[in-house]
């Protein structure tokens, strides 16, 4: 039989455009001789009884034909050099009629994420993504979509988020474009409003219920065996027996233990061996053996193993599944960030947390806060900053009745947004691990992971190896076997890879619990190598919510004044802004015209006609070095409002911990008018620094950096949002307000300001159990290792050793982290 290999590597012409292919591309159809063997060019499976032939490429159905085309029409063709079998077969792909519910507006309304009319985002999920060929195709749809601007793939997830120009393109076309190549999006209308993830997947429940049934029922066969039949006078019945044992052990194989075949084999394509290839290894020399001895008759197999093994494998996996679904679950739908929204009752502002929120709210957005939830503007001139969503920085003008979605940022005067959607918990974390605001660098736990990931696999296939040709050189074929299937299967690097996800990822949730909102584990991780810690002033040691303002001037303040300036601070996020608004509550607050903020500066606008500015002394044209809130009305500065600060209960033990940790610093925008007083927290002079810019505080944080210093921040998210977002670690503390930021790394609720070096100090012994667990790793590699090589560990005994090391590694973690926890965080 002869085989046609077809040359990937080939030049391709380019077709007119898509879906509208010139007369010289015509496939013919031409039966296939049953001597001939012949793949498809792009899914790779056998032509059947047909194969369409064009440009000396064969296909074996009209679809995979024309997803070729459609490649080949956008010089797209690389994605058939990545991986030997990238596509997949389209013989049963879905008409693009199929996809015509999609153009209904409601349901337009529920999948989008986003949609502005210029710019629209929409998640996908993809279940027949499998390489990583399909990656690349994926995160190149704007070659084959002019409306596409950039898609992102998560492979793990197997999601494709795609944003696109909802004039150019359109759901149904997308959707029909997947599906064209060979990813049908798979669409539950019923899962859309509050979505929560699956604990397990179904095949892995089935996965595991076939290999559990077929343990049994081989253990059953292999009863006589055990009770020391003669199996040479009972020959016909242990042919019996042994049959059945194949027959019940195959669909093990090439079902139940399918995901651990494939991804070894497809790391083995992409030149990696993962950690799968040895295990895969040990499944299929265990499987051939026992065949072999069944078939020759020199021995009873050891299906019975070969099944315990693939069952006890799934077991772990699904303990491991169902343990970070509980994790994650509570993380995204459980634990809500510690920020709050004001919401209007008729003439009444409250405010509520933000998981209270219901949809027919009606909330008000000042400047420079983020919207959490989807809406209707009602009232206001809404600019929107979408750039925490779609990267674009460029604000956006909302008018009065259009959609406002979750994730923007208003940058003009506060607005008034009817809620459409409760807040999605789950959204606003995707949004805020957005790679585009803030990269991670790996701590060192990581970084050993990674590297035993690396070499760890060569090192168990080389022990492996070499104690095969020993005992097979000293005539033990048995034993050799033995060893080598032992050793494939009990070597447990996936120890170490399990530690940091679920240990740091339950510090994260016990942390979430108590109102210290983490951006994910790398910032668990980050604590541990801490050593200069940055503190804001205002709204971040001092407790804004008991400051008190004295008005000085020469004269009070008139009614019209106080009407002025409460108008203003009326649409500012900064905490004297919400406080001084707060402290006049009894005057009448109305609609300024022209609002503006300067971060660091003040804010203007004007009201009833009058052109008004609060703010620093340079900013409203009062006496230099003069501290306070200024009001200027024309152009006159009327005076400023004293401001008496209160410090956070709990200051001075913060500050004593992170002493222990390194060099403490405050940076002020304010006058150095407490300086004395705040010497009793910071006695070093010198470690105060007063009238500093925003600007100012990001170069600071600079500075320390390149000194090889690793700095934490902690700040208000307003003023300060640039060395947040510097520093190794930025902090936002809330106090009762929407200051949620994607410049910050974790979110205090200001209430817990006090447990703060608690919580640290519980992030930073998450890193130690980790190191922990990779000492328990080492020791059972050791000693698993060594029964292996001797020959003495059976494969049945190393399939149980090898999830059990899995599931101990993982209770070691969480239980170790929760005994931290009741000890540090105990009321």
């Amino acid at each position: 039989m002869t085989t046609v290999n077809p040359a990937r590597f080939t030049q391709h012409y380019f077709c007119s455009k898509l879906f509208g292919f010139m007369s010289s591309n015509t496939a013919s159809a031409l039966p296939l001789s049953p001597a001939t063997k012949v793949n498809c060019y792009h899914c790779g499976d056998e032509c059947q009884s047909i194969r369409l032939v064009m440009e000396e490429k064969t296909f074996c159905c009209e679809g995979c034909k024309m997803a070729y085309q459609i490649l080949n029409t956008h010089n797209m063709c690389d994605y058939y050099t990545l991986d030997n079998k990238p596509g997949l077969n389209l013989k049963n792909r879905r008409d693009a009629r199929a996809y015509a519910y999609l153009d209904d507006a409601e349901i337009q309304d529920k999948l989008l994420e986003f949609n502005d009319g210029n710019v629209a985002r929409v998640t996908f999920y993809l279940p027949q993504m499998h390489c990583v060929s399909c990656i690349w195709l994926l995160e190149h749809l704007y070659k084959l979509d002019q409306g596409v601007s950039h898609s992102r793939v998560n492979f793990l997830k197997k999601t494709a988020t795609i944003q696109y120009d909802p004039t150019q393109s359109s759901l149904r076309k997308l959707a029909a474009l997947l599906a064209s190549i060979g990813y049908p999006p798979e669409i539950n209308l019923g899962d859309i409003e509050n979505a929560r993830p699956k604990a397990t997947s179904r095949k892995l429940l089935y996965q595991i219920g076939l290999a559990g049934f077929a343990f049994g029922n081989v253990m059953l066969f292999s009863f006589p065996e055990y009770l020391g039949m003669d199996m040479e006078s009972e020959r016909w019945f242990a042919n019996i027996f042994g049959w059945l044992s194949i027959l019940l052990a195959t669909p093990v194989l090439l079902y139940s233990a399918q995901d651990y075949l494939i991804s070894a084999w497809n790391g083995i394509k992409n030149r990696h061996i993962n950690i799968d290839v040895p295990l895969a290894l040990g499944i299929i020399m265990l499987f051939g053996r026992s065949v072999y001895e069944i078939l020759m008759h020199t021995g009873a197999g050891y299906m019975d193993s070969f099944a315990g093994l693939i069952f006890l494998l799934l077991t772990g996996k699904w303990f491991q599944q169902k343990t970070w679904h509980q994790l994650s679950f509570e993380r995204d739908y459980k634990s809500y960030f510690p920020v709050a929204a004001t919401v209007r009752q008729g003439d009444d502002e409250t405010t509520v947390p933000v998981q209270r929120l219901v949809p027919g709210d009606i909330i008000l957005v000042r400047s420079q806060e983020i919207i959490p939830a989807d809406g209707i503007l009602l009232k206001g001139k809404a600019r929107i900053d979408y750039s925490f969503v779609t990267g674009e920085a460029e604000p956006v003008e909302v008018n009065s009745g259009d959609r406002i979605y979750a994730g923007g940022k208003q940058v003009a005067e506060s607005i008034e947004i009817s809620l459409t959607r409760r807040v999605s918990q789950s959204y606003l974390t995707q949004l805020w691990n957005n790679e585009a605001f803030k990269t991670e660098a790996k701590g060192e736990v990581t970084l050993l992971a990674d590297r035993a990931g690396t070499y760890f696999t060569w090192l168990i296939l080389g022990v492996g190896a070499l104690s095969f040709a020993f005992w097979s050189l000293n005539g033990d074929m048995v034993t050799a076997v033995n060893a080598f299937t032992a050793i494939m299967i009990v070597a447990c690097p996936c120890a170490i890879a399990l530690s940091i996800p679920f240990t740091l990822g339950n510090v994260l949730r016990i942390l979430g619990r108590n109102h210290f909102y983490l951006k994910n584990n790398q910032v668990v991780e980050a604590f541990a190598a801490i050593n200069s810690v940055v503190f804001d002033k205002t709204g971040t040691i001092t407790n804004v919510e008991q400051q008190e303002y004295i008005f000085r001037g020469a004269e009070n303040l008139s009614y019209a004044d106080k009407v002025a300036v409460r108008s203003l601070t009326r649409h500012s996020a900064h905490p004297l802004s919400r406080r001084l608004y707060q402290s006049l509550v009894e005057i009448p607050a109305e609609m300024p015209q022209n609002f503006r903020e300067i971060p660091g500066e003040g804010i203007e606008g004007s009201v009833d006609g009058r052109f008004v500015r609060i703010g620093s002394a340079e900013f409203t044209g009062g006496e230099k070095g003069q501290s306070g809130v200024f009001v200027a009305i024309e152009g006159n500065v009327l005076g400023y409002f004293e401001v008496k600060s209160r410090y956070r209960g709990g200051l001075r033990n913060v500050l004593e911990y992170f002493r222990k940790l390194g060099k403490t610093w405050l940076l002020s925008g304010d006058k150095d008018r407490e300086a004395e007083t705040l010497k009793v927290f910071f006695p070093e002079r010198n470690d105060m620094l007063f009238e500093r810019t925003p600007q100012d505080k990001l170069d600071f944080v600079r500075e320390l950096q390149a000194k090889g210093n690793k700095v934490m921040m902690l700040g208000d998210g307003l003023n300060d949002a640039g060395a947040l977002r510097q520093s190794d670690l930025g902090i936002v503390i809330a106090e009762n307000t929407n200051n949620f930021t994607p410049a910050c790394d974790a979110i205090l609720q200001a209430d817990q300001f006090d447990k703060l070096p608690q919580m640290v100090e519980l992030a930073r012994r998450g890193v130690k159990i980790v190191q922990r667990s990779y000492m328990v790793a080492f020791v059972y590699n050791v000693i698993g290792l060594s029964y292996a090589v001797s020959g003495h560990l059976s494969p049945l005994i190393a399939a149980i050793l090898m999830p059990l090391s899995s599931v101990t590694i993982v209770l070691f973690g969480m239980i170790s982290g929760n005994l931290a926890a009741m000890k540090l965080l105990k009321k």
